[in-house]
């Protein structure tokens, strides 16, 4: 099967939606399909890949890192040329809408995930003088079209579909569909201790915060939460990967709360030492209410580690009390208590946390990735009923 891949993001931007459309690729690969990626370009064009079909961007100013691929473009007739069999979109702005009209030319079946809730974003990147309830409305009225338009519409987590299904009840296949987890690369086995030397968290207990430091991911709430936990947890550190736009402000808030010299921010990592980095911690946190399914906890609990999530859409469809992690309210001391139960013995969420990610393989979830596709093709060629399609 030849499929199409267009997205809003891509390499050298890391964010869920890259790394899901590259597992996704690469497991599809292994069973020898063939998979196109149809993508923004890199500022830099030293930083393209072979193989990958560009279109001309520009810089997101309100985001550093992320690339707008606004300009009018004649390349999906590289999709006739490839001959593709369906085309699958990772992103919701301009290549949804460079993807539907690919579709609908060239009589392709679209299969759309839903990565991000990016009606959310707007609240923090809007950058018209429109309120935000008409940037929501207007968004909500856009995403509706595109998603009724697609043969199947895929979301990452149960609590996401029906969400989305309030906002678009006539969509016309509605499936959930996970980013598995690479169980060969985050796996127990994993050694963190020259991460633990590098930053100097030998002997402490160490949380990680793993993601964009930026303000939808609600890292604020985490920090002022460390600032209570610390008090009753001196040898705990909190770490922070990744870059963003709110850095300079969190780096600020830990000076002023007097937890700077337990924070460290880490700045950029390599993708090929995030799974040390798992491995260097005690526990994962995730405060972001932004997440369609939050694929940085399944990577934690493949290496063994639970997480204190909020208690908030996808974040606490994956989460279980007690077995994997622990869930917090959207309040410091809230936070701070979740936290703390897994810092005190958080080998006792072991062995539920692999069990966790073993039901994330990536390898099965590719495969119904799959059934999608053919159901989709035949969808389009109106030789099957939605009556016919039994789910797994």
């Amino acid at each position: 099967m030849k499929i199409a891949m267009f997205t809003d993001s891509y390499l050298p931007t890391r964010d869920g939606v890259v790394t899901s459309l590259l597992l996704t690729k690469r497991e599809l690969e292994r069973m020898g399909h063939t998979v196109y990626v149809l993508a923004p370009d890199p500022a830099d064009p030293a930083q393209r890949e072979d193989g990958v079909y560009y279109f001309r961007s520009i810089g997101f100013q309100q985001y550093s890192g992320y690339r707008i691929p606004m300009f009018p473009t004649d390349k999906c007739h590289i999709l006739s040329e490839l001959d593709v069999d369906v085309i699958h979109v990772h992103g919701l702005m301009f290549q949804a809408v460079r993807a539907m009209l690919a579709g609908r030319a060239l009589k392709k079946p679209v299969v759309l995930t839903f990565h991000t809730m990016v009606t959310e974003a707007a609240r923090f990147y809007n950058f018209t003088p429109f309120p935000e309830w008409v940037i929501q409305l207007s968004m909500w009225t856009y995403l509706r079209t595109i998603l009724h338009r697609a043969e199947v519409v895929i979301a990452p987590t149960l609590a996401i579909k029906n969400e989305i299904k309030r906002y678009a009840p006539h969509i016309k296949r509605f499936e959930v569909i996970p980013t598995g987890v690479d169980l060969d690369r985050f796996n127990p086995g994993l050694d963190g201790s020259e991460v633990r030397r590098r930053y100097g968290l030998d002997g402490k207990k160490v949380i990680l915060h793993l993601g964009r430091i930026a303000w939808e991911k609600n890292i604020e709430l985490v920090i002022r939460g460390f600032c209570i936990l610390s008090k009753q947890e001196p040898e705990a550190r909190l770490v922070l990967v990744g870059e963003g736009p709110a850095k300079e402000h969190m780096i600020k808030l830990t000076q002023e709360l007097g937890v700077a010299d337990r924070v460290t921010f880490t700045g950029f990592v390599p993708d090929s030492e995030l799974p040390q980095f798992y491995a260097a911690c005690d526990v994962l946190t995730l405060a972001s209410k932004f997440e369609t399914q939050g694929l940085v906890i399944l990577e934690a609990m493949a290496v063994g580690k639970p997480v204190s999530g909020i208690r908030y859409r996808a974040v606490a469809e994956l989460i279980r009390e007690g077995e994997n992690g622990e869930l917090f309210e959207e309040t410091p001391y809230s936070w701070s208590q979740a936290t703390t139960r897994l810092l005190r013995d958080p080998h006792m969420y072991r062995e539920g946390a692999l069990a966790k990610a073993r039901e994330y393989s990536a390898g099965q979830w590719a495969t119904r990735l799959l059934d999608i596709y053919k159901y989709a093709i035949e969808s389009k060629a109106g030789r099957v009923s939605n009556k016919v399609f039994v789910k797994h």
